[in-house]
């Protein structure tokens, strides 16, 4: 029998992304959408309803920096859920004077 209060509940990846994200660029806008149910039954779709996202982030962290490299800080942030649990992720990232 499971003690309700003790039972381990699974981390969703929207919340990791989040967590992930928060700590390494301080975002002063963020939004994660979890686009998974629109891609059910497409490639890279695991049957988990946690494969494909979609992220909106603004950070002063990319200030004077170019789409790519803002592209490469977010992944590198989430490198090991995109190499292991993330099949695709759309980002959207601006400088908060954009």
């Amino acid at each position: 029998m499971t003690d309700a209060s003790t039972a381990s509940t699974p981390v969703l990846i929207v919340d990791q992304i989040t967590a992930r994200l928060t700590a390494a660029l301080a975002p002063t806008h963020l939004h994660v959408s979890n686009d998974s149910a629109s891609h059910a039954g497409h490639m890279g779709d695991d049957g988990t309803g946690e494969t494909h996202f979609s992220v909106t982030i603004e950070s002063a962290a990319f200030s004077g920096v170019s789409r790519v490299q803002r592209q490469r800080m977010v992944n590198t942030a989430l490198a090991d859920l995109l190499r292991d649990r993330i099949h695709a992720l759309a980002i959207k990232a601006r400088a908060p004077d954009e």
